[in-house]
């Protein structure tokens, strides 16, 4: 069974390399999806999966990666696409 959560996150998530640890994790997770900076500041993330590993790397995206400071992650659960096979770094 496939699930996907869409994450909007919000403090120091931009110039600390979030999206590549990011894709380093899904990869590792085996989740796709994608990732990309907003010209806001924000970081939204369309992950999907397994729910065992999408849970994972919610929790992941809450605390982010080395010199990330997440100070607020909104989320909500969406219809999953089988046909998502990659995670992607997008702009």
């Amino acid at each position: 069974m496939l699930v996907r959560a869409h994450l909007w996150l919000t403090g120091r998530v931009q110039g600390v390399a979030f999206r590549y640890y990011a894709a380093a994790k899904a990869k590792e997770l085996m989740i796709s999806g994608f990732i990309r900076n907003l010209d806001d500041g924000r970081v939204e993330v369309v992950i999907q999966g397994e729910p065992e590993n999408v849970e994972k790397m919610i929790d992941w995206c809450r605390k982010g990666p080395p010199h990330a400071i997440v100070k607020d992650a909104i989320m909500v659960y969406e219809d999953p696409d089988p046909e998502w096979k990659n995670f992607q770094i997008r702009g």
